[in-house]
């Protein structure tokens, strides 16, 4: 059974929602005010398809509440969805505003984030205000960062320094630790899906994009690699049941690239990446961490651990020595400005790869990579190089056939 209720603004905007809609809910609903002036009116259609009563998003009506702008906001785009700046009409209040195709993504993917969203309420993650339904798209509008994204951000402002990166860090753990609590896990922790708010004093750092996140009610889920590994945790890359600590592996990468600004594990091809990864192939270029402290360092390599039980929860990652402010610690790090200029180019690299390339490639390299790791596991005698190779063909192999 269908029910409704108006909501009424202070500026006078009001609102009809619809809740568990049904079929003889089907129509053009028409809002007349009217004064000593004159009346005006508004019309929206409501179309209701077979499967989605008790849907928990709003219909149409809602839609006519914000005014989109066309360009997207800070050039939001992922795989399955676009975030658009929009106008709260009446209040003219900005929000950020996730479409997500229906063609790329089923109904059910985006009720799991809308869920989990509806239950976040915390000062260092972006917040759900409300949400609609549109013929070709679902609609969560957020909370909008008026700062933008967090390393253009850093490097439109430049004097980036060791206490700053600290600081940035400090917020997204206390979102992990926030989350963590919940036994929920991110899967998606990169620099892309930190946001700044706030212009006077210190900003707030604020962690947003919930759509591959999870509730762990089991131990053995496998969480699927759709895109980049760049900040994947050897768990995820080799197809292993994730963990809260699979977040804290994505944290230590994030760490290394605001330091340093080069990416640790990043190779030619997705599948040398995922190696190094495994192979915790990493190091510290003098050219790269000049003027970076040894404790610094040291952070990172306490989040980069191969194995996830040894990687520290993001409760007792607040209480490292390097993250500390005003203790003789937190003195520790280095004072001296850091070098930005490599951030710019990470930026554009990541601007710039192309969703198709990613969705081609990754998919396919990852899974013939674990096939390659089974194989070295089964032969301890191979050639350490070997299942490498072997897996190079193969890609090399599907890509001819598939073009």
């Amino acid at each position: 059974m269908s029910f409704f209720f108006l909501n009424f603004s202070d500026t006078g905007e009001a609102t009809l929602r619809i809740i568990g809609v049904a079929s003889e809910d089907d129509g053009v609903y028409t809002c007349v005010a009217t004064n000593e002036l004159g009346s005006v009116a508004s019309s929206a259609s409501l179309r209701v398809t077979r499967g989605h009563a008790g849907a928990q998003f709003g219909h149409e009506l809602i839609c006519c509440v914000y005014s989109s702008q066309p360009c997207p906001v800070m050039g939001s785009e992922g795989r399955f969805s676009v975030v658009k700046r929009c106008d709260q009409r009446g209040t003219k209040r900005t929000v950020a505003v996730k479409h997500v195709n229906k063609k790329l993504m089923r109904r059910d993917r985006v009720t799991q984030e809308l869920n989990l969203l509806q239950r976040l309420q915390h000062p260092h993650i972006v917040s759900l205000i409300d949400t609609y339904e549109t013929p070709a798209s679902y609609a969560l509008v957020m909370e909008m960062a008026d700062q933008g994204r967090l390393l253009d951000y850093i490097v439109s402002w430049g004097n980036l320094t060791e206490e700053k990166v600290a600081c940035y860090l400090r917020d997204i753990l206390e979102a992990l630790h926030y989350l963590h609590n919940s036994r929920i896990v991110h899967l998606d922790v990169k620099p892309e899906n930190m946001l700044v708010t706030g212009t006077s004093g210190q900003p707030t750092v604020k962690l947003t994009d919930f759509g591959d996140a999870v509730q762990l009610n089991s131990a053995h889920y496998v969480h699927p690699l759709l895109g980049s590994p760049e900040f994947a945790s050897p768990e995820l890359v080799l197809g292993e049941p994730v963990s809260l600590n699979s977040d804290m592996w994505s944290l230590g990468v994030v760490t290394y690239v605001l330091l340093s600004g080069a990416s640790p594990f990043l190779d030619e091809s997705a599948e040398e990446t995922c190696l190094n990864i495994c192979q915790l192939d990493f190091s510290f270029p003098r050219d790269y961490f000049q003027g970076v402290s040894q404790a610094a360092r040291d952070f990172i390599c306490l989040l980069l651990r191969t194995d996830p039980g040894r990687r520290p929860p993001a409760g007792l990652c607040l209480q490292e020595p390097w993250l500390q402010v005003g203790t003789a610690e937190g003195r520790a790090r280095a004072e001296g400005c850091l070098d930005t200029s490599r951030l710019i180019s990470f930026i554009d690299r990541r601007k710039h790869q192309t969703d198709a390339r990613m969705k081609r490639t990754n998919a396919d390299s990852v899974l013939l990579y674990r096939m390659s790791l089974e194989n070295r596991v089964l032969s301890n005698h191979v050639n350490y190089w070997m299942p490498f190779v072997y897996c190079c063909l193969l890609v090399s192999t599907h890509s001819r056939f598939c073009s």
